[in-house]
């Protein structure tokens, strides 16, 4: 078995072991054959001097970084067989896997051979993974390994019998097994999951804490151990990660010690919100300690490869951070910098801030567009804290940037400042025209991503009579839906049910199919409740609503047996764990709450349900990866509504890195397919509206139209929030 990386110097785990106490290289290793070909692609060096510190390469798209670290991980492991290796958890990894399983089981067809081969890939056989030494970077605590949302069983579904791993050779992280006394469970030990860590410095009372203590003392125990076996081994050859919106790498977060090693330890707010979609909500994963190996674990091998992977916009402060900051422990991932094999996998996006990157384009380019040269002057008018028509050609002097693309344009800084401002003030000017005639296709991956990008244009646009608004939602957004939430409003339906106060809507056809007016009711009421301040109106308009879902899915109209469904229902939320993928039917009626709240939103601006569209598109499941779209199960039910509507504008969530939710990108591939097709179909070309919102906002010189909003308006969609997403 060989490959073109045997070129290059690789070691065996026993010479690392040797080599680990030893300072790091301060020269940056030549990059691999697979680094070599991608770097090539990009047209970019793989670091510029004087201000990044550790390497990058750059790729195009969310999908093009997964395969990218899937072929130099391949690579690596034919030089490195019996190798330490630790890999990411979570939502990030999902294309890094898809790729490194299509390479693995298609490695002998002759179009996945040239793939290989032209990134210097030449093994005529595939890696093998039954030497490799497994290490799991973190887990929750506490929290069973046989729960679907634990890293233990990800790592063993998606690594271990994914990749066809040794078990007996892996390190993992097994809370249930981590000083638990016989006839003690994780529940009795930590009751409802709260751990107070405050018990290694405080004397423990009562008979529950000193059984506690003594288990905080097991798991410190553990994490000593388990850090010196992973330095026996001579640390780790291969480590892939993403890095958090702090900039956390593993669950080291911002001020971790960057000597620190494996240990039990709270997060902070931000990584506990990248947690919540796991752990099944904030208020499961806030205050829950996470086991995690140190910064010091990580870059505790000299010689190791250390690879850091992020996509889009949204980190690429972050990232720029742990570029070309200085090492601080406000930048958690500076400690990677001085490694001659740390490296960061990026794409476009995620370099945006980038100094010498920003002058490569400018200086690359036959002509600045108008665009980058008004980033650059906005830039500058926020760090100097200055108007747009206020800067000297004098405040571009210690703006590296600004300064090119000022030569290129062969412009002064004066006169560009008033032209950047007069541009904002036309894009203002836009926000205010009086749309008319438009019939317009609002559109979002999820229930809230309308609202929270521009509910203000939305309230302006529906009033004029003579534009038609409608509404879809493109996945059920089950997933946003808490059992307790819905376990809440079968507890109302049981009450109304046994009060018999729906047999009088049930005589008069209110539950049946058609009965489209009846739908709307229940909108109304909810919203007249609202206005009253009367809980019971809402809760009753909400629990009706619910007994029409559940006759729809049960296809049932026996009040009776809608009455034992119910039961059914509430005997399995109460026993399912907070982020388990729930069965079908569960699936299916939180995602009509979900609708239901959509309802709710698009009724108070005056839509009433019959121009609310729910999408539900196929590939949402539920699961970690949500499935590829696909032309018939995807594209086909949004292109059919395209014909229904004639839309001349359709708004969409625009997120070509994957910077959001994966939901997002895979939203925005459905909906460019669908627009394409229409197009084609019948000629028409809709105008696009792309709207981002919390997760990562357009820079001012990206956006063609700015949208006024006041502060009334800002707390009229604040009160929506609050009071109509209820499952939230």
């Amino acid at each position: 078995m060989a490959t073109a990386a045997k070129t290059r110097t690789s070691k065996s785990a026993k010479t690392e072991k040797a080599d680990a106490p030893k300072a790091a290289a301060k020269s940056k290793a030549l990059p691999s054959p697979v680094e070599s070909a991608y770097l090539e692609r990009s047209g970019r060096k793989i670091s510029y001097e004087p201000t990044e510190k550790i390497n990058i390469i750059e790729v195009g798209n969310f999908p093009s970084l997964g395969r990218l670290t899937a072929l130099r991980f391949l690579e690596w492991v034919l030089d490195n067989p019996n190798g330490v290796i630790s890999l990411p958890t979570g939502k990030t990894p999902e294309y890094f896997i898809k790729w490194s399983k299509y390479f693995l089981e298609g490695w002998s067809k002759k179009d996945i051979q040239k793939q290989l081969h032209e990134v210097g890939i030449t093994a005529s056989a595939p890696p093998s993974f039954k030497g490799l030494h497994f290490v799991q970077i973190d887990e929750f605590y506490p929290i069973d390994p046989q729960q679907q949302n634990s890293f233990h069983y990800y790592v063993n579904k998606h690594y271990l019998r994914g990749f066809g791993m040794d078990p007996k050779r892996a390190m993992l992280i097994d809370p249930s097994r981590i000083g638990i006394p016989k006839g003690h469970t994780l529940e009795s030990v930590w009751p409802g999951g709260k751990v107070d860590l405050g018990l290694r410095s405080r004397v423990a009372w009562t008979d529950q804490e000193k059984l506690q203590y003594d288990v905080l003392l097991a798991v410190d125990q553990f994490c000593s151990e388990y850090e010196a076996k992973i330095r026996e081994m001579g640390g780790l050859g291969f480590f892939l990660g993403g890095i958090g919106p702090d900039g956390h790498i593993g669950f080291n977060p911002r001020g971790a010690d960057r000597f620190s090693q494996t240990r039990l330890t709270l997060r902070n707010y931000e990584t506990e919100a990248a947690a919540a979609g796991d752990l099944g909500g904030i208020e499961i994963s806030r205050n829950r300690p996470v086991i995690t190996i140190g910064l010091g674990t990580i870059t505790y091998n000299p010689n190791g490869v250390i690879i850091v992977f992020a996509a889009g916009e949204a980190k690429s402060r972050v990232v720029a951070d742990a570029v070309q900051e200085d090492k601080h422990v406000r930048y958690p991932a500076t400690a990677l910098q001085g490694l001659k094999e740390a490296r960061f996998y990026l794409t476009h996006g995620a370099t945006i801030k980038l100094v010498e990157r920003q002058l490569d384009d400018i200086l690359k380019a036959e002509k600045i567009d108008d665009a980058r040269l008004e980033k650059a002057v906005i830039d500058r008018a926020l760090a100097l804290d200055k108007r747009l028509d206020q800067l000297e050609d004098r405040d571009a002097k210690d703006d590296r940037v600004l300064s090119a693309a000022l030569r290129k344009a062969e412009r002064s800084l004066s006169e560009v400042g008033k032209w950047s401002r007069d541009r904002m003030i036309g894009r203002i000017t836009r926000g205010l025209d009086d749309r008319r005639d438009e019939t317009i296709l609002h559109t979002g991956p999820h229930h809230d991503d309308i609202m929270l990008a521009y509910m203000p244009y939305v309230m302006h646009l529906v009033r004029n009579p003579s534009n038609k608004n409608y509404f879809t939602v493109l996945t059920s957004g089950f997933t946003a839906v808490t059992s307790s939430f819905l376990a809440e409003i079968l507890e109302d339906v049981k009450e109304y049910i046994d009060a018999g106060e729906f047999a009088r809507d049930a005589a008069n056809g209110v539950f049946l199919p058609e009965n489209i007016k009846a739908r709307a009711e229940e909108v109304y009421t909810f919203l007249d409740g609202i206005a009253a301040r009367d809980e019971r109106i809402g809760r009753r308009a909400q629990a009706r609503r619910m007994v029409f879902n559940l006759t729809q899915v049960h296809e049932d109209e026996d009040l009776k047996h809608i009455r034992e469904r119910v039961n059914e229902h509430l005997n399995y939320l109460s026993t399912v764990y907070a982020g388990k993928k729930d069965i079908a039917i569960i699936q299916t009626l939180k995602g009509m709450q979900r609708e239901f709240e959509e309802e709710l939103i698009w009724g108070y601006v005056g839509n009433g349900p019959d121009t609310v569209f729910h999408g539900r598109l196929g590939f949402y499941t539920g699961d970690i990866f949500t499935k590829a779209p696909t032309l018939d199960r995807d594209v086909k039910p949004v292109l059919a509504l395209l014909e229904k509507l004639e839309p001349t504008v359709v708004s969409l969530a625009f997120d070509p890195e994957g910077t959001g939710p994966d939901t997002h990108y895979k939203v925005l591939q459905v909906l460019h397919e669908a627009l394409i097709q229409y197009q084609k179909k019948t000629g028409k070309a809709p105008t696009v509206w792309g709207y981002r919102n919390v997760w990562h906002r357009l820079h001012p010189a990206d956006a063609h139209i700015y949208i006024p909003a006041t502060q009334n308006t800002l707390t009229i969609v604040e009160n929506m929030f609050m009071n109509w997403f209820g499952s939230q």
